[in-house]
């Protein structure tokens, strides 16, 4: 894969996580448990993707030789995010977690630093601290007040941040395994693996034991929104996005596409939901993108200054 297909892949990812609270939200369906609706049926998409194509057939050898590292990176890179993400948007608002969530990169940053030994160079402190300004612009429009006495929007900004850390973390220390042994059979046995994880914690602790069986006896709307969340915001978007990640030269300003988020956020909200946008979202949208816009060109730019 050539560094602009990954780009682009990590793009595509980046659209479909950017939809997943909208569809978790339709659905209806309280924050634990579609997180387990969500990993179940997309782990078991990602199954029928991996077994249709002979050169991702075998999912035994992976766990032969790396399955005591794949099992904590599933349950503590799948498992534990996503539940922290689902169950986040049982208090906090759709814009708060979705905006919230883009500190991912920052994440990736530090992981890289403290397990690879990887610097971060001044463009990416840069271009991060304008990001973080553009998502702090669009944390607190509208909802200052709410943060100031609402524990139930800060204990979802907690799970918010929980998911960011742990799902970053995963990305960086999944990447060896995804090179060794191929995005899709990596990213199928840890999903899988993620979503038994799910079952599990969401049986024990909250006493919903999700049988796949009866998606379609539930109200059309809270199907449809299920299926789409798992077969589109998991399935497609986890293959897209961990994929791309492994294969840029760069996963730190690979995983700063994920700034775009907030902003594909704000879109599909005025789009989808009617909800209007207001000038200090504009204004975050410019400085977001303008952010990763400057970390993606910077090499080019750089090349062309020193060429004078």
């Amino acid at each position: 894969m050539t560094p602009t297909l990954a780009y682009f892949a990590v793009f595509i990812g980046v659209t479909g996580h950017a939809s997943s609270e909208f569809f978790a939200v339709l659905s209806g369906v309280a924050g634990p448990e579609v997180s387990v609706w969500r990993y179940v049926l997309g782990g078991a998409g990602l199954l029928v993707v991996a077994l249709s194509r002979k050169a991702t057939r075998d999912l035994l050898t992976p766990l032969r030789q790396d399955g005591l590292r794949l099992l904590l990176l599933s349950l503590g890179g799948v498992s534990v995010p996503y539940l922290a993400f689902h169950w986040a948007l049982d208090y906090a608002s759709i814009v708060q977690v979705g905006t919230l969530v883009t500190t991912m990169p920052i994440f990736v940053g530090l992981t890289n630093l403290v397990v690879y030994r990887m610097p971060i160079g001044i463009p990416k402190l840069i271009s991060g601290a304008c990001a973080i300004l553009g998502v702090a612009l669009l944390l607190t429009d509208g909802y200052l007040a709410q943060l100031a006495g609402a524990n139930r929007s800060l204990a979802g900004l907690g799970l918010t941040l929980i998911c960011a850390a742990t799902g970053s973390a995963y990305a960086v220390l999944a990447k060896p395994l995804i090179v060794k042994h191929g995005a899709i059979r990596i990213t199928t046995v840890s999903m899988s693996i993620g979503a038994v994880g799910l079952w599990l914690i969401v049986g024990v602790a909250w006493g919903v034991w999700v049988d796949p069986a009866t998606l379609f006896d539930k109200p059309p709307v809270a199907a449809w929104s299920l299926l789409t969340l798992a077969l589109w915001n998991t399935t497609v978007t986890q293959l897209f996005w961990l994929a791309g990640l492994a294969a840029v030269p760069d996963i730190t300003r690979g995983s700063y596409l994920f700034f775009l988020k907030p902003v594909i956020t704000a879109v599909l909200a005025l789009a989808i939901l009617g909800q209007s946008i207001t000038w200090v979202q504009v204004a975050a949208i410019v400085v977001v993108c303008g952010s990763v816009l400057a970390e993606l060109s910077w090499p080019l730019l750089e090349r062309r200054w020193r060429s004078r």
